[in-house]
């Protein structure tokens, strides 16, 4: 069978594994100002760590392998939690110092960023793969 959209895995299992990044990313924001988790501790910044895959094509010796692109695991950042002074929160301790997570807005903002430019980046790929494709099937028509 002839392949038309060669690469198009890889593009997916990119896209996939982008799309898990803008969600951990979201998470990060979301719960930048939360003192206590379900563990009774701030919440900790969560990473994504993306692992490649080569795959070897079936049957077809000499062929390159095939990249696709997968969410390894998510891993919480060892940083420790920045101190702030709010005597009035509940969370305090003695001195009215509370554990809030370390997270930087902005260092999420500019991951997010580039989480949504790779994101459009293979979007572009599979519709330009499909517009070749569609190419291809109309030169097999003409004859």
């Amino acid at each position: 069978m002839i392949d038309l959209l060669p690469g198009i895995h890889s593009t997916t299992s990119a896209l996939t594994a982008e799309r898990m990044r803008l969600d951990v990313i979201g998470q990060n924001i979301a719960n930048a100002n939360t003192a206590r988790g379900l563990d009774g501790r701030p919440y900790q910044r969560q990473q994504v760590v993306f692992e490649t895959v080569l795959q070897q094509r079936m049957g077809l010796p000499g062929s390159l392998p095939l990249q696709s692109v997968h969410v390894s695991h998510i891993q919480k950042d060892l940083r420790p939690p920045k101190m702030v002074y709010d005597p009035g929160n509940p969370y305090a301790n003695e001195q009215g110092m509370v554990a809030m997570p370390n997270i930087n807005t902005y260092e999420e903002m500019v991951d997010l960023i580039a989480a949504s430019r790779s994101f459009e980046a293979n979007l572009a790929v599979m519709k330009n793969a499909r517009a070749l494709a569609m190419q291809e099937l109309s030169i097999g028509k003409r004859m």
